[in-house]
């Protein structure tokens, strides 16, 4: 009988380290992300603010990840262009070898607006997000890809070509991205 108090230790203990994990990701003061290019990134009230004035530039974290849901917050002002970069290859963004998940409602091509993923599904909905406080859930498990703004889904796309890879956000052009509440959850 003394047995029995061990087994459960040892049960719970494995049902614990096999749940899926969740982070906060770009935190202030934690150096498992950086930031390259020509935006401006700084910290105000626990929120990250992106700020461009020409060019593009970027937050990425250190680690990579495979399978994942991603929420985050996000407000836009009118003129910025920005967007979630997923599985990236390298320590880059780039749409062909990143899954870029947009943030533009005003894109000069409305297949690439707020909730395509660029070059590879257009929008199933519009949702207007200019000046606002929104929200993306990002599910990418094997080779499905689903997109949510505000609760409506965006994007839902079968791609194999990118099986894992780093997590970045974009600012770009000339304006201002801020976001918060920007957690990962792996899936087994």
């Amino acid at each position: 009988m003394k047995k029995q108090p061990y087994l459960l230790l040892v049960i719970v203990s494995v049902l614990l380290f096999s749940c899926n994990h969740k982070e906060h990701l770009f935190k202030e003061n934690v150096n498992d992300w950086f930031e390259k290019g020509d935006a401006s990134w700084s910290f105000d009230n626990g929120e990250l603010v992106g700020t461009s004035v020409e060019g593009s530039g970027f937050v990425m974290t250190n680690s990579s990840y495979k399978d994942f849901s991603l929420e985050l917050e996000f407000h836009p002002d009118s003129t910025i262009n920005s967007g979630v970069f997923l599985r990236c290859k390298e320590h880059n963004i780039d749409a062909a070898d990143c899954h870029e998940i947009n943030i533009w409602d005003l894109h000069p091509n409305q297949d690439f607006r707020t909730g395509a993923v660029v070059t590879k599904a257009i929008p199933l909905a519009k949702v207007t997000t200019l000046n606002q406080w929104n929200t993306y859930k990002i599910k990418n498990q094997g080779d499905h890809l689903q997109v949510w703004v505000n609760d409506t889904l965006t994007a839902d796309l079968r791609d194999e070509s990118l099986t894992e890879g780093f997590i970045g956000l974009q600012a770009a052009g000339k304006g201002k991205i801020k976001f918060r509440n920007v957690t990962v959850e792996t899936l087994d």
